[in-house]
């Protein structure tokens, strides 16, 4: 008797493919375009999706004055016609809010930097009242159910619950996450920080300031 082994007409190699299972498959996408989060593989980031109401209760170390990359490559660039929904659940766009500086932070409730800028955020919107709008607009697939825990927990002062389940925005820029987008009154762009930053620090303070 003579052990079994590859075909004659088959590569060896191919005995090792294996299809992705359907989850995977349908998550290795958004691993890969979630960039500051792009390192975590599909299984820690659907595990990651599955607790992102416990996510901010454990954030990553944050570092008072961290600024993120700034780049200036698309300024003066129209904001994105690209509905989203309210926390009404109405449907808008960033062309509702044009009549003062916006501030746009796309993020997940599974990704850690974002979590973790979240406050910062929050106490910017505070501080500069209607001086600034402060959009974030979560990217989560799931929407409300894994958006709505989060901030309940959270409990912020001035942020809302944003939501764009399918990623558009996130496409349509070519961002990674955490990535936040300053907007003039006229709706023209005026920069972007990618990356995790510190929204409270002078850093960040002397770039709003260029739209204020």
């Amino acid at each position: 008797m003579t052990a079994d082994g590859p075909s004659a007409k088959r590569p060896p190699h191919m005995l090792l493919e294996v299809p992705l299972r359907p989850e995977i498959s349908l998550l290795l996408p958004a691993v890969l375009l979630l960039g500051a989060c792009d390192r975590q593989s599909a299984d820690n980031a659907q595990a990651s999706a599955n607790v992102a109401a416990e996510t901010a209760a454990t954030p990553p170390e944050f570092k008072a004055d961290k600024l993120g990359q700034v780049s200036r490559d698309n300024e003066g660039e129209a904001a994105p016609d690209t509905p989203f929904t309210a926390p009404d659940g109405s449907e808008t766009t960033l062309a509702a809010f044009r009549g003062k500086p916006v501030l746009v932070n796309l993020w997940a409730t599974w990704c850690a930097p974002c979590v973790a800028e979240m406050p910062t955020l929050d106490a910017l919107a505070e501080r500069e009242g209607e001086r600034l709008q402060v959009l974030v607009i979560s990217q989560d697939m799931d929407g409300a159910e894994k958006v709505a825990p989060f901030f309940e927990k959270a409990a912020f002062k001035r942020l809302q619950p944003y939501l764009e389940p399918g990623m558009a925005l996130s496409v349509g820029y070519g961002a990674n996450l955490p990535t936040t987008i300053l907007y003039d009154a006229e709706g023209k762009e005026v920069w972007r920080v990618l990356g995790d930053t510190d929204w409270t620090g002078k850093p960040a303070a002397d770039l709003i300031a260029e739209a204020i």
